[in-house]
């Protein structure tokens, strides 16, 4: 496994980790359970299962070669539908164009050498109208603002220990929705969660629950975590839907008929 996807699966064995996760798990269970379709495809992060609430008949899971390598599989994944997984890098997917119902990205652009060509990818691979739900950690959070004290107190010399995986470049959701605009998804919705300070301490966490509802209420924007659901629109394409009403019937066009009268007799002609 590379360096920084096992700095990354660790960290999510930590307090704050296993609070983001469980967190996420939650934010995918509900946004995935009504997404229709065939096929379904989660790119990364074996220890999060975006696809076990939903109901298409073929889902995968796609890891990267180093990726792959020394990552325990989930206790009891085969008794809880895990989909089946297959090596696959992002900016490389094994799948034809328009070919995926639904596309889950969990922290997958965080770690992508290249998010944009990431982004182009699922684009390609998913049929119109379909969707992809990303998940990431929020720059401009109480966390991301620790992280980014941390790094500049080591840029400038001085001690600092990052609280966050120091792995990849966090991106923001004013950024990635741009991103998303400008490849033709449409954005959907946008959830934030995990409000509660950057503690390091199962105890302080648990002390701080009430912070949820508080934040949730008077700033939103600021959680720890997002998960957007974005749809890819395909210009001058509409699905069509099932017409629940009976067409009305035309009525028959009028036939010209000539006719000759005689004394009181009608003849046809």
């Amino acid at each position: 496994m590379s360096g920084e996807n096992y700095k990354l699966h660790h960290w999510f064995g930590t307090p704050p980790g296993r609070y983001l996760l469980a967190w996420e798990q939650e934010r995918y269970d509900e946004l995935v359970a009504d997404i229709f379709g065939y096929h379904a495809l989660q790119l990364g992060m074996p220890g999060l299962q975006a696809l076990r609430a939903n109901r298409m008949p073929h889902r995968w899971l796609a890891l990267g070669a180093d990726e792959a390598q020394g990552v325990p599989p989930a206790e009891g994944a085969a008794d809880q539908g895990v989909p089946p997984a297959l090596l696959a890098e992002a900016v490389a997917l094994p799948f034809a164009e328009a070919s995926l119902d639904l596309v889950a990205l969990p922290h997958t652009l965080e770690l992508s050498v290249d998010p944009h060509a990431a982004l182009r990818e699922v684009y390609r691979v998913l049929v119109p109208e379909g969707r992809t739900v990303i998940s990431g950690l929020n720059p401009w959070s109480l966390w991301g603002l620790r992280q980014g004290r941390a790094r500049l107190y080591q840029r400038l010399g001085g001690g600092g220990q990052p609280y966050l995986p120091d792995v990849g470049e966090f991106i923001s959701p004013g950024r990635l929705r741009d991103w998303l605009r400008l490849l033709g998804f449409e954005l959907e919705t946008i959830s934030f969660g995990c409000y509660r300070p950057a503690a390091t301490k199962e105890r302080w966490l648990q002390r701080h629950a009430w912070m949820e509802s508080l934040g949730a209420r008077w700033w939103p924007i600021l959680g720890a975590g997002y998960v957007i659901v974005a749809a890819k629109r395909v210009p001058g394409m509409r699905l069509l839907e099932p017409s629940w009403r009976k067409a009305p019937r035309t009525a028959g066009a009028q036939v010209q008929v000539a006719v000759a009268v005689t004394g009181d007799v009608i003849t046809l002609q």
